[in-house]
């Protein structure tokens, strides 16, 4: 018998791009074609990443990642969802749902029918449709009741567990005003069978808290996506779950804290599962201390600009010899400087990120001597 998840947790994962993508001369200013980046992707490397991650205990988030979903579009997010599924993954995935397969929408029912596809491809490959914003909602001025409607119409249509994404403008301007109203809680309170939870990237504790509470009685969950304060929001309230409910196949431990659904997972996978090895144990100090480290270089890595955080965890990931370059979709990582890079190794070092000490050091004395930004 499967023992119940301690808490549900989901890694937002980047993708490993060839050494050869160098040479298409993608840049953020000059956005590369959807399928010349499919061709680009170093499929292998991106899967180990993911078997990687599972060896922590810790599930995949698939084509979760905001800005890198929008450069990738719908054949490599749906790609990356096949090639996850085929994987099994013993801490399994979830994947955002979308309209991105779409050229573009043109009316409420392109939106509705788009999501609930994504939502059928994502469920018949082992995964949880997590259904991501839908800007197209705001573009158009939606106020609550429509945003009620659009949301119940694929909830009726879609078989469970499902997730909700509300994601603050930090990382995604066009998202500003986002769930207007009361349709949030309207939208959750539906049918939680089917929806069972949210998650939150909102950057705001108290409210993310207030949320959970309210959710805890219909048995549904939230999975923080606040990459600033998630140590003690995964805490909460300190005390040992009596409780469980089930998200699919799953049995998960219900209490008054937030699950996780992290970008910050990609880097912090290892003192993850110390710390909460250490909290199941009740050493609630061990915990914190673990944790208060993971979210300082959380803080760091995702300054802003927010939607340049990639950058940050696939040096890291390079540093730690798991892929053999840390190039982003369309160079994204040359939107950081030097500066931020030495300072996401000295923070990652502080806090038990390193998994090879002495690939860690010599790839970080080669970054320091060679020039930035490279050349070519």
């Amino acid at each position: 018998m499967v023992a119940p998840a301690f808490r549900l947790c989901f890694g937002a994962l980047h993708v490993v791009l060839q050494a050869g993508y160098r040479q298409l001369g993608h840049r953020l200013d000059r956005p590369g074609d959807a399928r010349a980046i499919e061709d680009g992707i170093d499929w292998s490397a991106t899967m180990r990443l993911r078997q990687a991650m599972d060896g922590f205990g810790i599930g995949v988030a698939e084509a979760m990642d905001t800005a890198q979903r929008f450069f990738l579009g719908w054949p490599s997010a749906r790609r990356l969802i096949a090639e996850t599924g085929a994987l099994r993954l013993p801490s399994g995935f979830c994947a955002g749902a979308g309209t991105d397969q779409l050229p573009r929408v043109e009316r409420r029912t392109q939106l509705i029918e788009a999501v609930i596809e994504q939502c059928a491809y994502i469920a018949s490959h082992g995964g949880i449709p997590v259904i991501l914003p839908m800007p197209w909602l705001c573009a158009n001025g939606a106020g609550e009741q429509e945003f009620v409607e659009v949301y119940a119409a694929i909830i009726r249509e879609v078989r469970g567990p499902v997730f909700l994404h509300w994601l603050g403008p930090m990382f995604l301007a066009s998202l500003k005003g986002y769930f207007p109203g009361r349709s949030f809680e309207r939208i959750m309170a539906i049918d939680p069978s089917v929806v069972r939870g949210c998650k939150l990237s909102l950057l705001d504790a108290a409210f993310e808290e207030k949320v959970r509470r309210e959710m805890l009685e219909r048995e549904q969950l939230v999975l923080t996506g606040d990459d600033f304060h998630f140590g003690r929001l995964m805490l909460g309230d300190g005390e040992a779950p009596t409780r469980t409910t089930r998200v699919g196949e799953r049995e998960v431990a219900l209490g008054d804290f937030s699950h996780a659904l992290l970008g910050i997972l990609d880097a912090i996978a290892l003192p993850t599962q110390q710390a909460l090895a250490l909290l199941q144990a009740g050493d609630r100090d061990g915990y914190l201390a673990r944790m208060d480290r993971c979210e300082e270089l959380g803080r760091f890595v995702f300054q802003a600009p927010t939607q340049h955080y990639k950058a940050g965890l696939a040096f890291l990931a390079w540093l730690n010899g798991q892929q053999d370059n840390f190039m982003l979709v369309n160079r994204e990582e040359l939107a950081r400087d030097r500066a931020h890079y030495l300072e996401c190794a000295r923070l990652a070092r502080a806090a038990g990120c390193v998994h090879d000490a002495a690939t860690f050091d010599a790839r970080l004395a080669a970054f320091e001597a060679a020039p930035w930004p490279p050349q070519g």
